[in-house]
C-alpha cells in the first residue's frame, strides 16, 4: 500500500480522502500523483480485498477503483463498500470494452466513472472533485438534521419542563392550586356523567405560624416538604394532590365515597402525628399535627364550587374542634 499525502498548504480536510484501486502500478502511480497535486490525501493499493480491509478500518468519503482486478473486482468492492457506507462514493475505473460493466455499476450506486487511457487528467480531478463535494453535501445535510432534530428534541424537553413548572408548586413539587381547579372540573363532570362519586380532603397544618416563628421560616419550608412527602407516599397514582396555599393541602380522590375518604384522612393524621419532624416538641400538642375536612360528591353537594365549600367548613370544624381531627 502507497500513501501520499498533498503539500500542508495545499491539503484541504478529512472529506478529501481518497482511496484508490488498481492493479496496475503506473495507473496507481499517476492518479495518486494527479489528485496528490490537488491537495488530496491518497491511500493507493493493488487488489479489492487489500482496499476492503482497508475501507473497514476506517471508511473514505471517495473511492476510485478499477472495475477488472483478479480476485475481488471493482463490482464486488462496490457492492461491499456500500453495505459499509452507503453514503461513499464510488468512481469506476473502465476501458471502452467494459461499457456494459460500468453501467452495471452506476445501477448498483456507483457515482461516475474514467475511461482508461486517461486522454485528459483534468476529466479525473473533476470527478474527484464533484464526488467528493457530493460526500460533504451528504454529510453536512446529515448533520444538520441530527442538529434540527436535537434542537426540536430539546424544545420539547424544554416545553415540558415549562409545562410542568407551570402546574407545580414550587416549594413543594405539589400540582398548584390552578391545576386543582382544573383537575376538579374534570373529575366532577367524568362522575356526573357516568354516576361516579369522589370526595375532597382539605388539610391544614396546626399552629404552624406557631412553628415558624420558633424555629424560622427554612424550617418551616422544610415541615411543608416533608407533608409532601408523606401525602405522596400514602396516596393512589390515581389520586390529585395540591398545595391549597399557604399551609393548606387539599386531595382529589376518585371513585372515593365518604368512608373511603375518612380512612385516608385518618391514616394521615397518624403518619403525621407519628412523623419526627425537627422540632415538634415545641409544639403546643408535643407534636406537629393536622387537621382535616371531607366532602363527598354528590353525597354533600352536587355542584363543585359548593363541595368545595363544604370540605373547607369541614376543615374549619376541625380547627374549632381541638385540632388533630377529622371532620
Amino acid at each position: 500500500m502507497l500513501i501520499l499525502k498533498g503539500n500542508g498548504e495545499r491539503y484541504l480536510d478529512s472529506g478529501s480522502r481518497i482511496l484508490l484501486v488498481d492493479d496496475e502500478e503506473s495507473i496507481r502511480d499517476m492518479l495518486s500523483q494527479v489528485l496528490t497535486e490537488e491537495g488530496h490525501e491518497i491511500a493507493a493499493v493493488e487488489s479489492g480485498e487489500k482496499a476492503l480491509e482497508l475501507f473497514r478500518k476506517e471508511p473514505f468519503p471517495l473511492v476510485i477503483t478499477d472495475i477488472r482486478m483478479e480476485g475481488m473486482d471493482g463490482i464486488d468492492l462496490l457492492a461491499k463498500i456500500k453495505e459499509i457506507s452507503l453514503d461513499t462514493q464510488v468512481i469506476m475505473i473502465t476501458s471502452y470494452a467494459s461499457m456494459e460493466t460500468v453501467i452495471t455499476a452506476l445501477r448498483d450506486g456507483a457515482y461516475d466513472y474514467l475511461i482508461k487511457p486517461f486522454e485528459d487528467l483534468d476529466l479525473v480531478t473533476a470527478a474527484a472533485a464533484r464526488a467528493i463535494e457530493k460526500s460533504a453535501l451528504i454529510s453536512e445535510n446529515k448533520n444538520l438534521l441530527s442538529s434540527l432534530q436535537q434542537s426540536k428534541e430539546e424544545l420539547e424537553r424544554a416545553n415540558e419542563i415549562l409545562g410542568e413548572m407551570a402546574i407545580r408548586d414550587g416549594l413543594t413539587n405539589l400540582y398548584n392550586h390552578r391545576y386543582f381547579y382544573e383537575g376538579l372540573g374534570k373529575e366532577f363532570v367524568r362522575s356526573r356523567r357516568h354516576g361516579r362519586v369522589f370526595s375532597l380532603v382539605f388539610v391544614d397544618l396546626d399552629h404552624f405560624k406557631n412553628y415558624n416563628d420558633t424555629h424560622g421560616h427554612l424550617e418551616g419550608d422544610r415541615v411543608l416538604r416533608q407533608l409532601a412527602d408523606i401525602f405522596n407516599k400514602r396516596m393512589r397514582q390515581s389520586d390529585l394532590v395540591a398545595r391549597y396555599g399557604g399551609d393548606e393541602f387539599v386531595l382529589l380522590l376518585p371513585e372515593t365515597d365518604r368512608e373511603g375518604a375518612m380512612v385516608v384522612a385518618e391514616d394521615i393524621c397518624k403518619r403525621v402525628g407519628e412523623y419526627p419532624f425537627k422540632g415538634k416538641e415545641t409544639q403546643p400538642l408535643g407534636k406537629i399535627t393536622v387537621s382535616i375536612g371531607v366532602a363527598t360528591f354528590p353525597e354533600d353537594e352536587e355542584d363543585a364550587d359548593a363541595l368545595v365549600k363544604k370540605a373547607d367548613q369541614a376543615l374549619y370544624r376541625a380547627k374549632q374542634g381541638g385540632q388533630d381531627t377529622v371532620r
